[in-house]
């Protein structure tokens, strides 16, 4: 699904030609056993008390926005670029969903106990200014956490793994704005001054190809890639053919790892 025309579906999800099938993506990355595990633990990394406030940016159709109010009894705000996603987040009956950008968010300074971003940097145009915009928008002591993959550290089991690392490198390097970030994420907080940085690293191991290819479209990357001149054909048919065997062989493994990384605004009394 991955749109030869933009960095990412997701940075333009408006703009598709069927911007609800990204919808039907989300939905169908929330039902993953290890997405929910590793939403869960990013919201536990921002430490949520009853009453309090918090903001997700990038929320998509807000069911981690909803998760949160309901299991902390919090009062949560949402925010996302797509009209879409936003429409889909209050038709789920989260009613403080917005339009908004990230790199402006329309909101006080230290308005909010906390705030989240789940696989949102990879997909910005600049990620130090949004950075810049949850640090300023959380009170002192409040939490700002953050979770990526970093796809510097893919890896496919396919036969010739040369070609591998040349598609993998694609989907790194030019197929997302910033897909090799999620492991500085700790480093840019302690830029900012904050303090207390948690790190964590959850690598997600995928056997069964559909998984992947029906929501990252792996199986497709090769092609994308030549139609970008960033491989030949033969190569990108090549690792089509390659991909297949490894399926039909029951060796097909796929893995990358996410970096959950939280930290707390300086200053509380």
């Amino acid at each position: 699904m991955d749109d030869p025309g933009t960095a990412h579906g997701f940075t333009s999800v408006d703009s598709q030609p069927r911007p609800d099938d990204w919808v039907r993506v989300l939905d169908r990355v929330a039902a993953e056993p290890f997405h929910a595990a590793y939403k869960q633990r990013l919201q536990e990394l921002l430490r949520p008390a009853a009453g309090g406030l918090f903001l997700e940016i990038g929320a998509g159709t807000g069911d981690a926005a909803q998760a949160l109010r309901s299991r902390w009894e919090a009062e949560v705000v949402a925010v996302d670029s797509s009209l879409t996603m936003v429409a889909q987040a209050r038709a789920r009956g989260l009613e403080q969903a917005f339009v908004a950008d990230g790199h402006r968010l329309p909101f006080g300074a230290d308005r909010f106990d906390g705030a989240w971003a789940d696989r949102v940097l990879q997909h910005v145009a600049d990620p130090d200014r949004v950075l810049d915009e949850l640090a300023r928008v959380v009170r002192p002591g409040g939490r700002v956490a953050l979770a990526d993959p970093d796809y510097d550290t893919q890896v496919l089991d396919i036969d010739d793994q040369d070609l591998a690392r040349r598609v993998l490198r694609f989907r790194a390097d030019v197929l997302l704005r910033n897909g090799t970030l999620a492991h500085r994420h700790g480093g840019l907080l302690t830029a900012r001054g904050l303090v207390d940085i948690t790190v964590e690293a959850r690598t997600l191991v995928v056997r069964d190809p559909s998984a992947v290819d029906n929501v990252m479209g792996l199986r497709t990357w090769a092609h994308t890639a030549s139609a970008r001149g960033h491989l030949g054909p033969a190569d990108a048919d090549r690792f089509v053919t390659r991909f297949d065997e490894a399926v039909r062989a029951g060796r097909f493994t796929y893995a990358v790892t996410f970096f959950l990384t939280a930290g707390t605004l300086p200053g509380a009394a």
